[in-house]
């Protein structure tokens, strides 16, 4: 685990709970935490993928969104470290 990175699973989860999953981690994410790492996985569809990227790149507290090599993946970007 990279210390400022909360890594949460949501594979398994419809796109709803995903997203009040989500939700809550924004909520609850301490001031120490810069990234929440979502692993939505791919090969068992997109949906969640999609949800995220629309649903949080305009959220209150995500500056941006970054996708990796890994397409299962999805970083939101809560602050800067400079």
């Amino acid at each position: 685990m990279n210390i400022g990175v909360l890594e949460i699973d949501v594979h398994d989860m419809t796109w709803m709970r995903a997203k009040s999953y989500i939700d809550s981690q924004l909520t609850k994410a301490k001031k120490d935490v810069y990234r929440l790492r979502v692993v939505h996985g791919y090969r068992g569809g997109t949906k969640i993928k999609e949800m995220i990227r629309k649903q949080y790149r305009n959220h209150e507290k995500v500056i941006r969104i970054e996708y990796g090599l890994n397409q299962g993946i999805t970083d939101l970007v809560l602050k800067d470290l400079f």
